[in-house]
């Protein structure tokens, strides 16, 4: 569609910094003393923190029985169908008993329903989390350390108390990181995981929970790996093992297996006409206990005994802190990371608002709660949080009734299980890994979109599978904030030109109808100018000049003319600090001016330069003085410097920098670029230069 052109006139003064301050009655922004507020104690405080801290208080009091309780109820029930054999699937993934993931399916998911402030979330065991709790115990407690001496074989009962209280300890650990995080406001953390390092991240970690389920499909016995490099040692093992496949088991995961991708075909064709989906997981489970339990399935390792009741709390060796706290941190970020990028995705869909300081309270809360009860860290499902969401969930009454329902599992029907395959269980997370392991079709809208972010995320994806999850995190950051620096310190400078008829300058070398103002440069750059890239900045100012080249960050001017007039100017670098010196001693002795022109020196194409700061965000010691640097050394050919478009904040750092003196004023800076191009036209300097320069020549 065509542009139409309209003529618009618009008649304002022109409006430096000191214009603009007195006409907008600027004045200095009051400080808000946060600490202050802190310490102050009253009975609305009281009862404000009471409510930030305890978010059910504010929303039950309100909660609508008669539209929601419903819809709640069937979606905690369908949402415990799921829980209760992905509980037991991710425990077994963890190192752990069965009986663990159904505590951390109770324990966590009812203090989140107190503490936490999204709706829709369904907390509790994931995947992700329990392949890095795996690792840690399957590291610190490897079967190798269990093997009795009479026959060689291992102790389960002595590795599974040793692994439980390892996994307990890392929790509670998780808990303190992420609750201390939340107190200090410190959930921003969480926005240095870009969402490509997350993904490629899930992704490797969804490879990690694949392999790692290949021994119960196929009934084999391997050895405990941890490290780098323990993932490609597990595969290859694998792989010269399987010649030792137990059918029964092969046959019985294939079985259900298919038995769960059929239901889940079914669910999605199926969708608009069933209220809740159908249970395949729990169908599946029921199903296969029943038949071993009937007719008895040989050589297929099952699920165990499974005590009935809970475990009374137990407190944890701190003896284990310093051992756990590497693996506890990477934990505590990457649960929270997955747990607000869903939270935030729920929020914007139903038009809420997720507090992620609270959020990290309230995972805390629940990992450090589930932790004294021997539950493992736990974060939120996404397969669950969908299910909670579509089946007509609306507050985390939804999950209450769930850990309710898997509370009765536990209390009564728990022990039911004790004759389930372990085949199955992997079966139940190898087909859950769908959704991660589709996360491959990033490559493709990466490569076509952003190849910096498609970077990041294979060598998220290629650390993590071979260094491990927790050294792989550690890497995937390192490399994500080195990539940062490198855009910061390389950002894009530019050369402004006027567009026709318009008050809007852009950069000459794109737009070709840009046309640069006679006797006014206008220089840019994309990102903004601090000690790391200050330099760089001055070399692109110099580089833009095409008549005189000046190094404007050392403060040693070097001037080269470019053929004009057949003359060549060029000044010594070697004597240069020294004609510094000289010259300031002349400025003292002799305040008489010279020009360029009465030297017999080239005069540059251009009058004024104005730096567009646009972009400049904060203000170092190191900034300062390269601008400072520019003003003097533009002056000393002839050059007036001007400033425009500075954020507010920005002055203010120039003030309480002692930028603006009687040399540099706030009339030097413009409340825009195009006010600075008509005040540099209206006033052109043509002046002498000072004698510093003339003591050099």
């Amino acid at each position: 569609m065509e542009l139409r052109r309209r003529d618009y006139h618009v008649e304002r003064p022109l409006l430096n910094q000191e214009q603009l301050e007195e006409l907008g009655n600027r004045g200095s922004a009051t400080g808000t003393w946060q600490w202050r507020n802190w310490f102050r104690c009253s009975r609305a405080r009281a009862y404000a923190l009471l409510l930030q801290y305890l978010p059910v208080l504010t929303w039950l009091p309100q909660y609508p029985v008669r539209e929601w309780l419903l819809g709640d109820l069937l979606s905690g029930l369908s949402v415990a169908i799921m829980q209760l054999p992905q509980g037991l699937a991710y425990a077994l993934l963890a190192g752990l008993p069965p009986v663990f993931g159904l505590y951390s399916s109770f324990y966590p998911v009812f203090i989140y329903f107190l503490f936490g402030t999204s709706r829709h979330i369904s907390v509790g065991t994931f995947a992700v989390m329990s392949v890095m709790v795996g690792s840690v115990t399957e590291s610190l407690a490897p079967d190798e350390d269990f093997l009795q001496a009479s026959n060689s074989t291992v102790d389960v009962a002595a590795r599974d108390a040793r692994r439980v209280q390892l996994a307990s300890a890392l929790s509670v650990l998780v808990g303190l990181f992420q609750v201390g995080l939340g107190l200090v406001h410190f959930g921003f953390v969480v926005t240095y995981l870009s969402e490509p390092l997350v993904r490629g991240y899930t992704t490797a970690a969804s490879v990690q929970v694949f392999i790692s389920q290949l021994k119960y499909v196929f009934g084999l016995h391997l050895s405990s790996r941890s490290g780098p490099l323990s993932l490609i040692y597990t595969a290859l093992e694998v792989c010269w093992n399987l010649p030792k496949t137990v059918v029964n088991t092969l046959v019985t995961a294939v079985v259900a297996g298919l038995v769960l991708v059929l239901v889940k075909l079914l669910n999605n064709k199926l969708q608009k006409h069933l209220p809740v989906p159908l249970p395949g997981e729990l169908l599946t489970l029921i199903g296969a206990t029943g038949i071993s339990y009937g007719i008895g399935l040989n050589e297929v390792d099952v699920v165990g005994r499974i005590p009935a009741g809970l475990v009374p709390p137990v407190a944890p060796s701190p003896q284990l802190f310093a051992r756990l706290v590497g693996n506890a941190f990477a934990i505590a970020v990457v649960g929270f990371a997955i747990a607000i990028s869903l939270g935030k995705i729920f929020a914007l869909r139903h038009g809420y608002r997720v507090d992620s300081n609270q959020e990290l309270v309230a995972l805390g809360l629940s990992n450090f709660i589930g932790g004294i009860f021997q539950c493992f860290p736990v974060s939120c499902s996404m397969s669950r949080s969908l299910v909670q969401e579509s089946t007509g969930g609306n507050t985390q009454v939804a999950g209450a009734i769930s850990s309710l329902f898997i509370l009765i599992i536990i209390l009564k029907l728990g022990e039911l299980f004790q004759d389930l395959p372990k085949a199955v269980l992997a079966a139940v997370i190898i087909v859950n890994l769908k959704g991660m392991l589709m996360q491959f079709t990033d490559l493709c809208s990466l490569w076509k979109t952003n190849r910096v972010d498609l970077l990041i995320w294979l060598v998220t994806f290629v650390a993590t599978i071979l260094l491990n999850l927790d050294l792989g995190l550690a890497v995937a950051i390192a490399f994500s904030m080195l990539l940062v620096v490198v855009r910061i310190q390389l950002p894009h400078y530019s050369v402004l030109g006027q567009m026709p008829d318009t008050d809007v300058y852009r950069d000459v070398a794109e737009y070709s109808e840009a046309r640069e103002v006679p006797g006014v440069k206008i220089f840019r750059s994309s990102t903004t100018m601090f000690f790391a890239n200050a330099e760089l900045y001055g070399d692109a100012l110099k580089q833009r000049d095409t008549s005189i080249s000046i190094n404007v960050n050392t403060g040693i001017t070097n001037i080269e003319s470019n053929d004009v007039e057949g003359s060549n100017v060029k000044v010594s670098a070697e004597n240069e600090l020294e004609d510094i010196a000289a010259g300031d001693q002349e400025d003292a002795k002799a305040p008489a001016m010279s020009s360029l022109k009465a030297l017999g020196l080239p005069q540059p194409d251009f009058h004024s330069l104005i730096l567009d700061l646009g972009t400049l965000s904060f203000v170092d010691t190191v900034c300062l003085k390269s601008l400072k640097n520019i003003f003097r050394d533009f002056r000393e050919i002839e050059v007036e410097v001007y400033m425009a478009a500075c954020h507010s904040p920005v002055v203010s750092q120039l003030e309480a920098g002692h930028f603006f003196d009687a040399s540099i004023t706030k009339q030097h800076l413009f409340a825009s670029v195009h006010d600075a191009v008509i005040f540099a036209l209206q006033h052109p300097r043509s002046g002498p230069v000072s004698p510093a320069l003339v003591t050099k020549l």
